[in-house]
């Protein structure tokens, strides 16, 4: 029987490398000439490693999102709507604004990108981008027992002001806006919440480093 091969140190490190591509200049803007300087494969050891640009783009999102979202699930595990919001908000900061990292988010920027030729792969991102929604809502739902929600806004609400803020976090952070100006729209988010709640310091939301 004929066994996989292993996935060796070059082509780890041409992955990383094409994630970064693609986080920089999205689907569309990273063409095989990017894709091929940045792995340093030709074309056919491209294509023979990974497939076809989608597949190499596919595999780049996995690892988007194993090694750079995995903060969020921490936020969704917090015990109060509070609490969410902040560890979710402070860690997107943290994520959209790394010193080795391109700005904004893969997800976004690429899908922001894509052309009508391209409209599977836009709406592929546009479904695994809005995965957070249900589960964000859900987890409101269950903690704002433990703790309020802002005053006049119900679960759903809220989880619509937060996807609307993170989205909107990713074009500012793409379009050249610090982490201190992110940091601030989620100090201005937080106070919605009335009166004082013990809450961590932001920097302890942050995805591990690079």
């Amino acid at each position: 029987m004929k066994l996989s091969r292993p996935r060796t140190f070059v082509e780890a490190q041409a992955l990383q490398n094409a994630l970064f591509a693609f986080w920089k200049y999205g689907y569309e803007g990273a063409s095989l000439a990017v894709l091929t300087e940045v792995t340093g494969m030709g074309r056919t050891s491209l294509y023979r490693t990974f497939g076809s640009k989608e597949e190499l783009f596919r595999r780049a999102l996995e690892l988007y999102r194993s090694d750079y979202l995995d903060f969020r699930v921490a936020a969704l595990a917090e015990t109060t709507p509070r609490r969410i919001a902040e560890k979710l908000l402070y860690g997107l900061a943290t994520l959209h604004t790394g010193e080795t990292t391109p700005p904004g988010c893969l997800e976004t920027n690429a899908a922001l990108a894509c052309g009508p030729d391209n409209d599977v792969i836009r709406e592929e991102l546009a479904r695994n981008r809005d995965q957070i929604g249900p589960a964000l809502r859900q987890r409101l739902r269950e903690t704002s027992a433990n703790g309020p929600l802002p005053r006049g806004l119900d679960a759903d609400a809220t989880a619509t002001l937060l996807l609307t803020l993170i989205q909107g976090m990713a074009v500012q952070a793409k379009g050249g806006h610090s982490r201190a100006d992110l940091e601030g729209t989620v100090r201005a988010t937080l106070s919605l919440w009335e009166g004082p709640e013990e809450t961590e310091e932001p920097a302890s939301s942050a995805p591990p480093a690079d």
